[in-house]
């Protein structure tokens, strides 16, 4: 009878006991963790998560018109721990949205299907976040910092010969420069050797190397460094490449003669451009 008692007791101990403390807590996927902007929802691991260091992802403006941002994007699944409590939509996305709005964001589309698209700048990068949660006992989070790809592949001596040879210019991206300054960055000594190997297998051709610039800052300040970035330029390719001085001239334009829109990151990357153009 005594026995009988002990193991009653024990059961009944247990009956009290809160259900989620007996189901095994699921830890988060190998490698996963939280973003920085955000902590996690309360009951919830991660499943999985993604890392794209560029790539594109499509979300929605106001009106729900499909919208591609690029840039790099983090991607995390949210699942709800086994006897933990499932929030509603709303407070999934009114936790999210709330959070971004502290920062001084804002909430570009909140919708009945659970989506919930937002923007903030912060620390001089346009970010978006998109949480999608129609269904709560697991949601998506995607947070993309918003960039142009750099370019690692530059066009061989070759290429830029023909282009140059049909329009009489050609631009060669890959070189690169710190915002608002002319030093040329070490990534671009491809681009570099490739320009001083036209110029040593084309030994009569001559070249103006003009530096291009978005509209971002005043237009004095685009000229200057336009000019300086032309004139860096043709130091390295003196320089390291032991090219003629006599065959290259530097000149700025700014954003003169853009070829894309400014009103993007895409076209203002593509305007940031250095040009060879024949004499």
């Amino acid at each position: 009878m005594k026995h009988f008692s002990v193991i009653s007791a024990i059961i009944l101990c247990l009956a009290l006991l809160p259900s989620s403390s007996l189901l095994a807590q699921e830890p988060d996927a190998e490698g996963c963790k939280d973003h920085p902007l955000f902590n996690r929802m309360p009951g919830y691991r991660i499943e999985r998560c993604d890392d794209k260091e560029f790539a594109p992802h499509t979300l929605y403006d106001a009106k729900r018109n499909e919208v591609t941002v690029e840039g790099h994007v983090i991607e995390i699944r949210y699942t709800l721990q086994p006897g933990a409590k499932e929030p509603s939509r709303a407070q999934v996305l009114r936790n999210y949205e709330n959070a971004v709005t502290k920062i001084g964001g804002t909430v570009i589309l909140s919708d009945y299907d659970g989506n919930s698209i937002m923007k903030v700048t912060k620390g001089g990068k346009e970010i978006w976040v998109h949480v999608s949660a129609y269904i709560t006992s697991e949601f998506e989070l995607w947070i993309v910092e918003k960039a142009a790809m750099q370019q690692t592949i530059v066009a061989d001596a070759t290429a830029l010969l023909n282009d140059m040879k049909q329009t009489g210019h050609v631009a060669v991206y890959g070189i690169y420069f710190d915002t608002g300054k002319s030093e040329i960055k070490p990534a671009s000594d491809a681009a570099l050797a490739e320009i001083a190997k036209l110029l040593k297998t084309s030994p009569a051709l001559k070249v103006f190397i003009v530096g291009h610039t978005d509209n971002v800052g005043t237009i004095e300040s685009n000229m200057k460094l336009s000019q300086a970035r032309a004139e860096a330029v043709a130091q390295v390719l003196t320089g390291k490449h032991v090219i003629a001085a006599a065959r290259l001239r530097g000149f700025g334009v700014g954003p003169l003669a853009p070829v894309a829109s400014n009103d993007q990151e895409e076209g203002r990357a593509k305007n940031r451009r250095v040009e060879l153009v024949a004499q």
